[in-house]
């Protein structure tokens, strides 16, 4: 089972790393069109388009990625504090209540959503070049059954934590730094680490240019 899981973890992973690449396009687009526009006083008629798209696309499917990852944005200034079991509870529960209702619904709206503008040709009007979108909102659905997916391996880990009173292991590629100054707290004495931060100005064993990094 837990290979399944990891299996689950690296495939939202590939599809989120893939994609984070629109960053990429989506700054040399707006590059180019703020040089053509100020330089040459000839913007673009496309660069919007492509711009939102790029975006939208960007931010849709890392979904799965973060969600593999556990890092969604939460108030867990309570939840940090409860034993693994209680987390897992409260998790199973809210997944059970909001998640897998609202993601099958996103779903389902966006399969019409897309079937509409796909029926119609849709295209953008807010340029005068009218890039079809039609395969833009096709992303909808798609991006549900990525969250869809990832959905149900975290209800695994869930009942896997209700069971075994901790939580079951997930892949990780990049860690907050204030992960990092909490493990070190409890590898080594407090006082120790304190001095060592003041007088290097760093975490122990951290490399030099990585304090803003959080790697």
């Amino acid at each position: 089972m837990q290979r399944l899981l990891l299996g689950i973890d690296r495939f939202s992973t590939l599809v989120g790393q893939a994609f984070a690449w629109c960053i990429v396009l989506l700054t040399g687009v707006v590059v180019y069109e703020v040089f053509v526009r100020y330089v040459f006083r000839a913007p673009t008629s496309w660069a919007y388009d492509v711009s939102y798209m790029l975006y939208g696309t960007l931010f849709m499917m890392a979904g799965a990625y973060a969600l593999s990852r556990n890092a969604h944005v939460r108030g867990d200034f309570l939840y940090r504090n409860f034993p693994p079991r209680r987390q897992a509870w409260f998790d199973l529960v809210l997944y059970i209540l909001f998640f897998f209702p609202a993601i099958i619904a996103f779903m389902i709206s966006g399969w019409h959503f897309f079937g509409e503008s796909f029926r119609q040709n849709e295209r953008s009007m807010f340029s005068p070049t009218g890039p079809v979108i039609w395969p833009f909102k096709f992303l909808i659905p798609v991006v549900g059954g990525l969250l869809l997916l990832q959905g149900l391996a975290e209800v695994v880990r869930c009942i896997r934590c209700i069971r075994d009173g901790k939580w079951p292991q997930r892949l990780s590629d990049v860690e907050e730094l204030e992960q990092q100054i909490l493990a070190r707290a409890l590898a080594i004495d407090p006082e120790a680490l304190a001095r060592e931060m003041a007088e290097t100005g760093r975490i122990p064993g951290e490399r030099a240019g990585d304090e803003h990094t959080g790697r």
